[in-house]
């Protein structure tokens, strides 16, 4: 199927850890791309009654989860939406958290990025053809996706805070203590795995990209309250599926803002 005759959306949105599905009436699309395919097919579904907004969903580590984070093709997901057509990328994703402050079951609407990977295709740019492309990466996450999402957060009574650095390890292991105090040290605030290269890639497909942090465990612990017992998957999937509401009900909140948010110019 080519470009022109594929179905299109407005948002996209990456499925992270026990998030899997974002509606029931849906259309799925294969979607063909340069890189391989995306982790799975894409579901696309239609948000709100009077304009409605068109929502491609795609969960970065397929249906089943089969996919540890160092292994999803990151290059064929983002293409995978590029191809749709979305105008606005939205990335929640499960977060330990490094400090006392941002708790489990609360969000983090974030503004800066550390990458700490290695191994993975983190750009398009395997050559320059038509000569050198290094894309400004200042800024990772665009401020007016941002502002729609922390309203969208006041609007249904979820906590949400306003900026916060991810830094992005490799995975699939959890960080030693060692890791998590640095990482905590050096001022960052939640800690995952796949944000990277998530947002460099949108970055140079043109598409703004948000990145909203469910925050599930303390990673490592806490060195001011030894009674924190250091992160567990049981322990993340059961966080994350008991507030799996809050992300639902955040992104539905979210979307016509977000769709208007990118009709704007620049700067607005």
């Amino acid at each position: 199927m080519n470009e022109r005759s594929q179905p299109r959306a407005d948002i996209g949105v990456f499925g992270g850890s026990g998030f899997y599905s974002l509606a029931e009436d849906v259309e799925t699309v294969e979607v063909e791309t340069a890189w391989g395919p995306p982790s799975a097919p894409v579901a696309i579904a239609a948000f709100g009654s009077e304009d409605p907004v068109r929502v491609a969903f795609l969960p970065r580590h397929g249906a089943d989860h089969r996919l540890p984070p160092h292994r999803v093709n990151y290059r064929a997901n983002v293409d995978a939406m590029r191809r749709l057509g979305v105008r606005a990328l939205v990335s929640p994703f499960a977060a330990g958290s490094l400090r006392p402050e941002v708790r489990p079951g609360e969000f983090v609407v974030c503004d800066q990025l550390v990458d700490r990977t290695w191994g993975r295709a983190s750009t398009f740019y395997d050559e320059f053809a038509d000569g050198p492309v290094h894309i400004p990466f200042a800024d990772p996450y665009d401020p007016r996706l941002r502002r729609v999402l922390l309203e969208a957060a006041a609007e249904v009574g979820v906590t949400a805070h306003d900026g916060g650095t991810v830094v992005v390890v490799n995975g699939p292991r959890f960080s030693t203590r060692a890791e998590s105090r640095w990482h905590r040290e050096a001022g960052w605030h939640v800690v995952n795995m796949t944000q990277s290269p998530e947002a460099p890639l949108a970055m140079e497909a043109g598409i703004p990209f948000a990145g909203v942090a469910l925050v599930t465990d303390y990673d490592a612990g806490l060195d001011e309250d030894p009674e924190v017992e250091p992160v567990t998957d049981a322990a993340v999937f059961a966080v994350f599926e008991a507030n799996l509401h809050k992300v639902r009900e955040l992104l539905d909140a979210a979307m016509p803002g977000l769709a208007r948010a990118v009709s704007e110019p620049v700067g607005r």
